[in-house]
Parts: structure tokens; C-alpha cells; sequence
């Protein structure tokens, strides 16, 4: 619409931007607004009287699978994230598929006007065969459906229960070849999406906190078993304008059931602090351990994890770069030992424009040429 009359700041919206992508299209037009028939004060028969504005606390926000057709607004940003741990504990992975790379420095440059511009699927091996590839791809590269998202030629599917992610990169600067399948069991899966600002701007979705996970690669020779995670995230504004860093930790305490937890530092402030566990069809708020620092990494990032009576034991470092850590850990909750997976992530590091400029030289953006 037009400038408000008498106001000329902004415009006015029919819809909540900060939803789209994850409320999914009404399938009915609402009804005007009117009195109940007959003095009554609730809706009639078995139906529900519309409710009010949502607040910051969203409830079980209704995602519809995982919102691989999730709108992305400019300036914003939609990911996918899975890892896991093989049983024997000797090898791990993640996989990232993002629209509107937050950790691109193209996206930064460009102003962050078309998020399906900067399109990318990262992908790394730990173990006895490391590999780490992250090629950012332009407009045409990233294709959306409901059940599906691809970038090139890796993509992540989803087939009733059975997430499918296929990944055919190349490493850089060295480029070696990461070529693979990872499927992931959704049979327990939650809905439930939390505001990890507060206000709805950047929405998270554990969607599986604990499931299994199947790996085979062809390059390199790699095939385990173990348990993996799956999560989504959706903003609509770049993660440095309203976080100063983050600390995100999940433990696996055995039977399928996991432990979540998540604190954030606004650029106002401290942010909400999100604690959970469950067996991954119902997770419940939990109180979160103490928090314990551990060492810094080459780069000097801070992380912590949570841990109770004794602090974490760093069992490999697995990512450490100038502005984010991801790490294995061993920590104590319910008084016994667990193996945890933690990051942390500096927003101040990645703002600065020297970050900025080392970033390519791991994150090459080759021209688009099609699926080859």
C-alpha cells in the first residue's frame, strides 16, 4: 500500500513478514468480523474463535515438513542444518543447505537484496577422512519445492519419513571431490518454533533432536552409522545486525532422547536462553546446566558448553575459524557423562571487513553454468 497519511515513515502491510515461509497460505477466506448469533460468547459447534496478534511466544507454529519452499525475504535468510556422530565415535558430519548465505561475504557486498542470489549447500567430513567444501552459487542455482531443496547438484529431499540429502561438491583451495548420501529417519519430529531474538525476527525449529542417520560416500570411501540432528532457521535481517555471538549445544543422553541448549547476546542486551529435552516427539523446557568457557581456539573465538559439577572436556575441535567454533564435548547431565555437540559464533568477528576478505578464499562464487 501507499505511505500512511500523515506519517510517510513506512508503508502498511496486510501480513506479518517475519511469518512468511512458515505459516503456511490459508486455505480459506476468513469471514467478516460480527457478534455471535444469539448472545453467545464462544464459536459455535466444534469450531475455534480466530485469536489475537502473535507474541513472542509462537506456540506450536504450524512449519508444514520442513519449508523447503519457505519464502525469503531481502535482507533475510533460511537454513538447513544436519550433523551427526558415527556409534564408534571416530567420525562426524555437517551439512548446511542456506538461502541468503549468512556467512557470505558476496551476500554482505551486495547489498542483500536477492537472498536466491547467494545460494550454497556447505558440507564437512571429520574423522580420518576429513573434507570441507562450500561453493556459493547466483540465481537459477538454488531450485524450491515443498519436499525439496537443491543447490547445483546437491540437494536435500524429503520422502515420507527419510530425509535424503546428496552432496557432489568440491573442496577449495585444495579441490578434492566430496561426493555422497546421508539419510536422516524423521519418524519423530516437533513443530514447536522459538524466537531466538524475542521478537520473531529470527525463528528457530529443532526439528529433530535426535534421529538416526546413515552415511555413504564414494569420495572419500566413507559408510556409518549413527545419530544425527536436524534443525531450521529463518530471518528476515542479517544475523550481525541484531546479535553480538551465540553458544548452541546439544547432547545426545541415549534412547533416542537429546538435551538442547541455547543462549543468545543481542546487540541490546542479553537474549532469551532456551533450554529442552525429550525423546524427540516431546521435548520440554529444562533449566540449563552451569555454563563453563572453554579454551579458545587458533583464532581466539570464545565458546562455552553446559555442564554439570565438573566443566566440558574438549574431545576434538572440529571447526575453528575467526569468527565460529563447532566442537565435540564430553559433559555431565544427570550426573552422568555425555557426548555433546557445540558451536559458537561471533557476529562482531564476522562483521569486520577483514573476516570478510579471508572468507573467499575458502568460499569460492564460480560462475553459474548449470548442473554439469
Amino acid at each position: 500500500r501507499g505511505d500512511a497519511a500523515g506519517d510517510g515513515r513506512s508503508t502498511l502491510r496486510e501480513s506479518l513478514p517475519r511469518l512468511d515461509g512458515f505459516v503456511p497460505t490459508p486455505r480459506h477466506q476468513d469471514q467478516g468480523e460480527g457478534a455471535l448469533p444469539r448472545g453467545r460468547q464462544r464459536a459455535p459447534g466444534a469450531g475455534r474463535p480466530d485469536g489475537g496478534p502473535i507474541g513472542v511466544d509462537r506456540g506450536p507454529v504450524h512449519t508444514r515438513g520442513l519449508r523447503f519452499d519457505a519464502s525469503v525475504p531481502a535482507g533475510g535468510y533460511a537454513w538447513w542444518y544436519i550433523d551427526g556422530i558415527s556409534e564408534d565415535g571416530e567420525h562426524a558430519v555437517t551439512i548446511i543447505a542456506f538461502i541468503g548465505s549468512v556467512f557470505s561475504p558476496y551476500y554482505a557486498w551486495s547489498g542483500r537484496d536477492d537472498p536466491l542470489n547467494h545460494v550454497s549447500v556447505n558440507v564437512a567430513l571429520y574423522g580420518k577422512k576429513p573434507r570441507w567444501a562450500m561453493t556459493e552459487r547466483g540465481r537459477g542455482a538454488g531450485r524450491q519445492a515443498e519436499m525439496s531443496y537443491a543447490v547445483g547438484r546437491s540437494g536435500l529431499s524429503l520422502d515420507g519419513d527419510t530425509l535424503t540429502i546428496r552432496v557432489d561438491e568440491r573442496c577449495c583451495p585444495i579441490p578434492r571431490k566430496v561426493r555422497g548420501e546421508i539419510r536422516v529417519s524423521l519418524a519423530q519430529t516437533l513443530d514447536r518454533v522459538h524466537a531466538i531474538d524475542g521478537v520473531g525476527g529470527h525463528l528457530w525449529r529443532p526439528v529433530a533432536p535426535a534421529a538416526p542417520l546413515e552415511l555413504e560416500f564414494d569420495a572419500p570411501n566413507l559408510s556409518w552409522q549413527g545419530t544425527g540432528y536436524v534443525d531450521m532457521n529463518w530471518g528476515r535481517a542479517p544475523l550481525e545486525s541484531d546479535f553480538l555471538q551465540w553458544d548452541w549445544m546439544r547432547a545426545d543422553l541415549g534412547g533416542g532422547a537429546s538435551a538442547i541448549f541455547y543462549d543468545t547476546t543481542l546487540v541490546g542486551g542479553d537474549g532469551p536462553s532456551i533450554g529442552m529435552r525429550g525423546d524427540g516427539r516431546v521435548m520440554v523446557a529444562a533449566d540449563l546446566p552451569p555454563k563453563h568457557q572453554l579454551k579458545r581456539g587458533i583464532w581466539g573465538v570464545p565458546r562455552a558448553a553446559w555442564s554439570e559439577d565438573r566443566p566440558p572436556i574438549i574431545r576434538r575441535t572440529l571447526e575453528d575459524t575467526p569468527f565460529y567454533m563447532r566442537t565435540e564435548v564430553e559433559v555431565v547431565i544427570d550426573g552422568e557423562s555425555r557426548a555433546a555437540i557445540q558451536e559458537s559464533l561471533s557476529l562482531t568477528r564476522l562483521k569486520s571487513p577483514v573476516v570478510k576478505a579471508m572468507l573467499p578464499f575458502r568460499m569460492p562464487r564460480p560462475p553459474w553454468r548449470g548442473p554439469r
